[in-house]
């Protein structure tokens, strides 16, 4: 290792060599072997890369970390956002800070010295896959899903029909999502769709505006709660109670909320008491807490003059969308499918919102996409070549809601992250693809790139924001304030 190099350090910065054992970060000599860097790699334009690996990220923050059990390899995240996290910071309800303790895990993975942060970078404007491809060993997408399932109905198109995952984007923070403005102004709102998200929202609705105060829901949103006048949210399913999306921790959560009502429709759960001891743990368990729920509702249906309600409606499809109402087809089971029946009904309906699911988008036109499931080709996170579903892109990886579409919780979709973790080491460890020759890795000439070190500055501007407020952070939506903040 000759010297006279300067070498870029991966957690950002320049040193320069004293010896082949040794080189100077800030004012200390540190042990090469201290970062992870192997003395046995090529050093080409005083750079050292070893094994790199590219990562677009959105649940990519779980990867890094077992790819890091690896000795020689470096891991670069390139994030659209000048800032990180992804779904843990703008996806997760406000008042769910325990579920926002990932943070920590990934905080902690992205001080390793042998990780840097690319952020302000977007795929297929700012960097190409092709780009990518060449400049790393390893490239690992996992941009998640960024669009909507639509209702396919007449009128869908007008203001007061809104998608879920914008509604949570306004009171999250994500740039660009403050110029929403939902109408809260009338009193009732039809939730399209029975899943956690779905829950989320109704309870963001629902949350008395000074529990919501203590936690990091932007202020604008705090603003527009305060004056809603929303009184009752429907939660519409086409299927049954025992069906339903959500998860028991989340409608424990609506249960327990002070002065919300909520009110079952006892005839959509005819016929269940007698199926509970049948099902499985989970089903089961939130299948006893709705019936625990209807029974109390029956013993004291009587609602505080002043209170809100939380209205589940079961086995109705949707069929047609008006200016104050939405109709609803009712539905039958058939083998577990809901089946339209010629019966209809009408829920008031000031605000819609539609909470379906969602997809993907194709970031890069060299991306192997489906566009009919809304995701990624692949086989066990190994990108398929386009055209080809027998033989994958060598060193081309997916991971999250890209490869998989939008299914499960965090959890899941973390067990999921290591596991393509574990294809990669297995992959290098088999020579799968080239680690052996030299790879430049991210080209930052001419690019406004916010740093890991950068991120901290915005997020220290936050959180002072935010405490002389009273809560935890007041995030930042604009996106040149947070370059500007950031030192780019």
């Amino acid at each position: 290792m000759a010297c006279g190099f300067d070498f870029f350090l991966p957690s950002g910065g320049w040193c320069t060599p004293k010896d082949d054992k040794y080189f100077r970060r800030s004012i200390e000599w540190v042990p090469i072997r201290s970062a992870g860097i192997g003395r046995s790699f090529a050093i080409t334009n005083g750079v050292i890369y070893p094994r790199i690996i590219g990562m677009l990220p959105h649940y990519g923050g779980h990867v890094p970390g077992e790819i890091f059990k690896l000795s020689d390899c470096i891991v670069d995240i390139v994030e659209k956002l000048p800032v990180p996290f992804g779904l843990v910071r703008f996806g997760v309800a406000p008042d769910h800070p325990e579920v926002k303790n990932v943070i920590n895990t990934f905080t902690k993975t992205a001080e390793n010295p042998r990780l840097r942060f690319f952020g302000n970078v977007s795929l297929g404007q700012d960097v190409s896959l092709q780009e990518l491809r060449q400049r790393y060993h390893a490239v690992l997408l996992t941009y998640g899903a960024d669009q909507d399932r639509e209702l396919q109905l007449q009128n869908e198109e007008q203001k007061h029909v809104i998608s879920a995952r914008k509604f949570v984007a306004w009171y999250n923070g994500l740039p660009g999502a403050e110029q929403l403005q939902p109408d809260l102004s009338g009193r009732d709102v039809t939730i399209v769709g029975q899943g956690n998200v779905a829950v989320d929202v109704a309870r963001m609705l629902l949350s008395p505006i000074d529990k919501l105060k203590e936690t990091d829901t932007t202020e604008y949103a705090l603003e527009a709660l305060a004056r809603s006048q929303v009184k009752r949210v429907h939660l519409v399913g086409r299927r049954g109670p025992l069906q339903a999306a959500f998860t028991i921790k989340e409608l424990r959560e609506m249960l327990k909320l002070p002065n919300v009502t909520t009110n079952w429709r006892a005839a959509d759960f005819a016929g269940i008491a007698e199926q509970v001891e049948q099902l499985q743990r989970p089903r089961r368990r939130l299948t006893e807490l709705m019936l625990k729920s209807l029974s109390e509702q029956s013993k004291s249906n009587a609602t505080a003059a002043d209170g809100k309600q939380f209205l589940p409606i079961f086995l109705r499809a949707p069929k047609a969308i008006s200016a104050k109402e939405m109709e609803f087809a009712v539905t039958q089971l058939q083998e577990n499918a809901a089946v339209a029946t010629n019966a209809t009904e009408c829920l008031p309906a000031d605000l819609i919102l539609r909470s379906i699911g969602y997809k993907s988008s194709c970031a890069d036109p060299a991306i192997n996409f489906d566009p009919q499931r809304g995701h990624v080709r692949h086989e066990q996170g190994r990108v398929l070549r386009e055209g080809d579903g027998n033989s994958v892109e060598p060193g081309l990886y997916v991971a999250g809601w890209l490869g998989t579409g939008p299914t499960g919780v965090i959890l899941t979709t973390m067990n999921g992250a290591f596991a393509v973790a574990k294809t990669i080491c297995d992959d290098i460890a088999a020579n799968a693809f080239d680690t052996a020759s030299t790879k430049p890795g991210f080209d930052v000439a001419n690019k406004r790139i916010v740093t890991w070190e950068g991120w901290l500055r915005i997020d220290q501007k936050e959180c002072e924001a935010g405490k002389a407020k009273g809560k935890l952070r007041e995030k930042i939506v604009d996106v040149e304030q947070m370059l500007r903040i950031a030192g780019v």
